[in-house]
């Protein structure tokens, strides 16, 4: 069992650590600035310290395991964890534990893998774009292994760890990217929504499914003895400034609605410092839409587990939603037609390098024995076997009928649309041969 104290860092902590602070200070010398003077203030000028203090009740980083991988006790949290100690003195369940945690490792390892092979996969020509997750494997692993089947997740375009633990067929993941379907997968067979694309509109689409949630109930639909389904929806810090996000928090809060937001603040909304946007942690605006809000290290993926659970047991039980800000780092570019290089220091990358989240937890796993070399070994096979996997049925793809992206529009007949049909096959009768396929 870990026998360390807690470690709870933020910006009320005698010593917070700088590396999870999430912001850099942002101050404009001249109010009539332009946007570069402004970004370069933040970028390279302003040295870097915590946010202001906000004042009572400021929300802490949570966190169960150092970047040294070292496991540290945390009452509020382990009570989470209890499936996942690798010293429980029953054999079945330290067996399970032991399960559980290589679990996790393998979809964390998966996850990159497949990453950077769609990665590849773009700069050679067979993908239009893609949006990378390097570094965030822990923040979106730990949270999606917390989901019920029943849970609905709706999602941004980078959540491809997320999509392949609901279940999604690794080819899904690259349809869309390839140009080839609207959407990579059937919503209802994974329990999440096609990627939404426009920044943030998933939130409201997740409070929606959870007020229906609530509908359902009212009309004896659904059963609440066991829990509510939960709502789910990703986004990044960039969206914490659209007004989906924000409406989206008054509704769930006005209507306790069984839903959970989840933020990953990697610290870049494309080019803009998270700092940009708040001079306060993220999850700090939480309060002022009468929802509780949970700051954990996005990179410690045991701490993600944890706190996603209690939201969701939360939500279960007519206790409203929750905003959780998992603070960790987009590694790479936003997406494969962004150049990192031009808008922030290597030194910050190398920075966040030292806390990779897989680093860190293959380090915690090897200290209590449960991970060795034949392990990694093992997992880097399977990693590499989903990549060729991955990369196999991208290639074998075949493009849709043109006519095909009239199809599932409605599910009623419609004039307008039928109209629409026509007038492009006649458009496309005017091309020869190959050139109208």
């Amino acid at each position: 069992m870990p026998s360390e104290p807690a470690v709870r860092t933020g910006p009320t902590a005698a010593t917070p650590p700088k590396a999870y602070d999430g912001h850099r200070a942002a101050t404009p010398r001249d109010a009539r600035a332009d946007r570069k003077n402004v970004v370069r203030d933040v970028r390279k000028d302003a040295p870097r310290q915590d946010p202001p203090d906000p004042g009572p009740g400021s929300t802490p980083t949570l966190r169960v395991l150092d970047e040294d991988g070292t496991r540290h006790r945390d009452p509020d949290l382990d009570r989470w964890l209890a499936d996942l100690d690798p010293t429980a003195s029953a054999d079945a369940a330290r067996a399970a534990a032991r399960s559980a945690l290589l679990r996790l490792h393998e979809d964390m390892v998966v996850a990159r893998r497949i990453d950077a092979e769609a990665t590849a996969l773009q700069r050679q020509g067979e993908l239009a774009l893609w949006p990378p997750l390097l570094g965030q494997e822990a923040a979106q692993v730990g949270s999606a292994r917390a989901l019920r089947d029943d849970d609905f997740v709706f999602s941004s375009y980078r959540e491809h760890a997320v999509a392949r633990v609901r279940g999604a067929a690794l080819v899904d993941l690259v349809r869309v990217w390839r140009g080839v379907a609207v959407s990579g997968w059937d919503p209802y067979a994974i329990g999440m929504a096609s990627p939404q694309v426009i920044i943030g509109a998933q939130a409201l689409h997740a409070t929606g499914w959870a007020m229906g949630v609530q509908n359902d109930v009212d009309a004896g639909r659904v059963d609440a003895a066991a829990g509510l389904p939960v709502g789910v929806s990703y986004f990044g810090d960039g969206a914490m400034s659209q007004g989906d996000v924000n409406e989206a928090f008054v509704f769930a809060s006005t209507y306790r609605s069984p839903v959970v937001f989840f933020c990953q603040n990697n610290q870049w909304a494309i080019s803009e410092p998270v700092a940009l946007q708040s001079r306060v942690p993220l999850a700090e605006r939480a309060r002022g839409f009468g929802l509780p809000g949970v700051r954990v290290d996005g990179n410690d993926v045991l701490a993600v587990l944890a706190v996603t659970r209690a939201a969701l047991d939360r939500a279960r039980h007519d206790g409203g939603p929750t905003l959780i800000e998992a603070v960790t780092y987009r590694m790479g570019p936003h997406t494969t037609a962004d150049d990192p290089k031009r808008y922030r220091d290597a030194a910050e990358v190398e920075e966040w390098t030292r806390r990779d989240p897989i680093a860190r937890f293959e380090a915690y796993l090897r200290a209590v024995g449960v991970l060795d070399d034949a392990g990694v070994a093992h997992v880097q096979e399977v990693a590499d076997a989903a990549a060729a996997e991955l990369r196999a049925g991208c290639v074998a793809l075949t493009d849709p009928p043109p006519l095909s992206l009239f199809d599932h529009v409605y599910a009623e007949p419609h004039h307008a649309l039928d109209r629409e049909r026509a007038e492009y096959a006649h458009y496309l009768a005017g091309f020869d041969g190959e050139e109208a396929r």
